[in-house]
């Protein structure tokens, strides 16, 4: 936690920079307009005690202090809204680039239950203090402004002040330490609010049928975060309301001694003293924004530096992944060739690191590749190093004889098509500008769900499916992408035994009579005889296993 506030400030200068004119103007304005009405001030208090009453020249003056002070308000208050309009735009596409970008293996080990809290609700805290910056600034300049013009009224009261505010800032100090822990620690907790809420959506069946841990779950997670946020967030927000309370409540006691003060010298200015009042009671105002603005600052801080630890965590991209798309068509996959590849997983407290491999592997353009064992083998981890979603720690892959490095890899990974176990299901057929084949809806006609589903504008007119149904429009898309390389990773896991048959016995040596290379992750043993090779991996090793007669 240490490091957050120095993230923090960088993160937030990291954000200004590329707008520090319109910033700096913002201020700018901000302060005359505090100026402005510290002058409006001065002019009332003169008007109040001129013998001759207000003179055409404080009416005049009156007038163009009252414009130019809304007209630089309204000024820094439309700078302050682009400037947050475009820090928010900007982190929200920053933060997107960077998690699109960032290596599988970060994005795997860095939860959604933390990531997604980071996208959404630590950038809406900071369009909160985006959009309190100007206000803050206009309030900090009225508030310098009237203890300047204090300082030429009276030194004495001046410096009365100038005690009551120190006190006053003393008082915040221990209110803003306080409070910053009490956010930080609510922060926390919404995390994990934030993966039980994703537990109860992905587990919704699970938990209907089981009661204790239904109970458990609503008592003990949402139910208890929500409590411990809940006081975290009364303790810290009630620790800057008393503070607050503290702070305007001296500004009280020090009219009081001003008042005393005059009691005990008659003989004391009139109009120093009624403008010391009237000055100090506007002051408040000011002061009390500046003060009831901080509980964002400080939220703001926890957030920024969360968004600081994701960038940081983020900070180096895949080299060479791009996220514009060339358009070009896949090249032809004659051959694909795993030469000696390993990649090792570390332990996990006591457990002993998992290695796969060394895997050696050759696939022609055209055959029907079975990959089989037991759960935990590394049946998926051989999908993702193949595939390129993991390089390898050891060994080479080649696809057509050129080995795949860093600079190929994201091209590499183009030739594929996948629909793996924990699949997501786009809308989207295609992007760019490839075209969608006329013939799409016969695909769902083939797969038996044009009954629910169409194509329509380039996207599924429906995903609400069953798991079974969902895996079939998958599979539809992998067909319309027209790759040379389908990878299904247990796809008939979740259809009925009808439609498991007519995967393995027709529609596989079909994509296979269109030149298709396929490779299977399955358990389903009956069908392994469809297979051109089978590749049986124990414990991370592959074992040498003739195909079934």
């Amino acid at each position: 936690m240490s490091n957050q506030p120095r993230g923090a400030m960088r993160e937030l200068l990291a954000l200004l920079r590329p707008f520090w004119p319109v910033v700096a103007l913002s201020i700018v304005l901000g302060m005359v307009g505090g100026l402005s009405v510290t002058a409006l001030l001065a002019t009332i208090n003169n008007g109040l005690h001129s013998d001759g009453g207000m003179s055409q020249g404080l009416v005049l003056g009156f007038a163009g202090l009252c414009a130019l002070a809304l007209l630089s308000t309204i000024l820094s208050d439309i700078g302050t809204n682009h400037v947050g309009q475009h820090i928010i735009a900007r982190l929200r596409k920053t933060l997107g680039e960077r998690v699109l970008a960032a290596p599988i293996e970060q994005i795997e080990r860095f939860r959604s239950h933390r990531l997604i809290p980071v996208l959404t609700h630590d950038v809406d805290t900071i369009s909160d203090f985006a959009f309190a910056f100007a206000p803050l600034a206009i309030s900090l300049t009225v508030t310098l402004g009237c203890m300047g013009y204090l300082a030429m009224l009276s030194w004495p009261m001046f410096l009365m002040m100038l005690v009551a505010l120190s006190l006053g800032i003393a008082i915040q100090s221990v209110a803003q330490s306080r409070g910053i822990r009490g956010f930080m620690a609510a922060r926390d907790s919404e995390d994990q609010l934030q993966k039980h809420y994703s537990a109860i959506a992905a587990g919704a069946k699970e938990l209907r049928i089981h009661r204790p841990r239904r109970q458990r779950m609503f008592q003990h997670g949402i139910s208890a975060n929500a409590e411990r946020i809940r006081e975290l967030q009364t303790r810290s927000i009630n620790t800057f309301v008393i503070a607050k309370g503290l702070g305007s409540m001296l500004f009280f006691v020090v009219i009081g001694l001003a008042l005393v003060m005059q009691s005990a010298w008659p003989t004391a200015n009139a109009s120093v003293m009624s403008g010391f009042v009237l000055v100090l009671l506007y002051m408040k105002g000011p002061l009390e924004h500046l003060i009831s603005t901080l509980p964002i600052i400080g939220r703001a801080r926890i957030a920024f530096g969360r968004i600081a630890e994701l960038s940081e965590q983020f900070a180096n991209p895949e080299p060479h992944l791009l996220l514009a798309d060339s358009g070009a068509p896949a090249q032809a996959v004659h051959s694909l060739e795993l030469q000696d590849v390993r990649y090792s997983f570390p332990g996990v407290g006591d457990n002993p690191p998992f290695t796969l491999g060394p895997v050696n592997l050759k696939i022609a353009e055209g055959d029907i590749v079975f990959i089989v064992g037991e759960n935990g083998c590394g049946k998926t981890t051989l999908i993702k190093l193949l595939l390129g979603l993991y390089a390898p720690q050891q060994g080479q892959i080649k696809v057509n004889g050129q080995p795949v490095d860093a600079t190929t890899r994201d091209d590499y990974r183009q030739l594929f098509t996948t629909v793996f176990a924990d699949y997501y299901l786009f809308d989207e057929l295609v992007q760019g500008d490839q075209s969608i084949p006329q013939d799409a809806n016969q695909y769902l006609e083939r797969l038996e769900i044009a009954h629910k589903v169409k194509v329509e504008n380039g996207q599924f007119n429906t995903t609400d499916l069953s798991t079974g149904q969902r895996k079939r429009l998958a599979l539809v898309n992998a067909w319309i992408e027209q790759r040379p390389v389908l990878v299904f990773d247990e796809w008939a896991a979740d259809q009925d035994p009808t439609f498991r048959r007519i995967f393995y016995t027709e529609l596989l040596p079909d994509l296979k009579r269109l030149g298709k290379t396929i490779i299977v992750i399955s358990h389903d043993d009956r069908y392994f005889d469809m297979a051109d090779h089978l590749v049986r991996l124990h414990a991370g090793t592959v074992v040498k296993e003739p195909l079934p007669a």
